[in-house]
């Protein structure tokens, strides 16, 4: 019990910034080519709270932690209006991107983490930001590989949108409304952990290596 609940406080903080601030991104970026539907709901924010899905970002992910496996978690997903955008077959992938764009991004930050956590003296307050750099850097490259699965509504499926053909494009969308479910049943199956697992693997291992971290 004491191990999940340890579990649970190190990943609190990494899982709520990495879910909420991947879709935060979503809105600056479609904001910025033109469509201000986020913006004018109060969801162009940092502030994770405004992002906070409470079985997306809470329940599940720490159902997923106690059970092992791929952890698993949504926010509430940000309002954008392609059709809004400046140029909106070709904006809808920067918009798309900017999801696992910014979990990267928080990937390395939490790389930094790990740095600063490590030139410490060993105490309190390093062992536990040693801990939650790494699981910083674990849930958002996870985060950031599932989403660029090229599945509708995952952020891969709308850069496969953009990137398409139009009359092969607006084909593929039609599997959106069957997106949640086709990834649902290649979790539970465990193909899904079989696709992304490798990814996941040498996307790690290339934080790891830009910091110089013995594995």
């Amino acid at each position: 019990m004491d191990s999940i609940i340890q579990n649970i406080a190190i990943y609190a903080l990494p899982v709520i910034f990495a879910i909420t601030l991947h879709e935060a991104a979503h809105g600056y970026v479609a904001k910025h080519f033109g469509d201000l539907t986020a913006y004018t709901q109060g969801r162009v924010s940092l502030n994770p709270i405004r992002h906070i899905d409470p079985l997306g970002t809470i329940i599940l992910p720490v159902v997923t932690l106690i059970l092992g496996g791929i952890l698993f978690g949504w926010a509430k997903p940000v309002p954008v209006n392609f059709s809004a955008l400046r140029n909106p077959k070709q904006d809808m992938l920067w918009v798309a991107l900017a999801g696992p764009g910014a979990n990267l991004f928080m990937a390395f930050l939490w790389g930094f983490v790990i740095k600063l956590g490590l030139g410490l003296p060993e105490s309190n307050l390093s062992d536990p930001m040693i801990l939650m750099g790494e699981a910083g850097i674990k849930i958002n490259v996870i985060l950031m590989v599932l989403n660029l699965l090229p599945l509708p509504p995952l952020d891969g499926g709308r850069v496969a949108v953009s990137l398409l053909p139009h009359r092969m494009a607006d084909s593929f969308a039609k599997i959106e409304p069957y997106g949640f479910m086709i990834l649902v049943l290649l979790l539970v199956t465990g193909v899904l952990g079989a696709v992304i697992g490798p990814f996941i693997g040498f996307t790690i291992q290339m934080v790891v290596w830009f910091f110089g971290f013995e594995t």
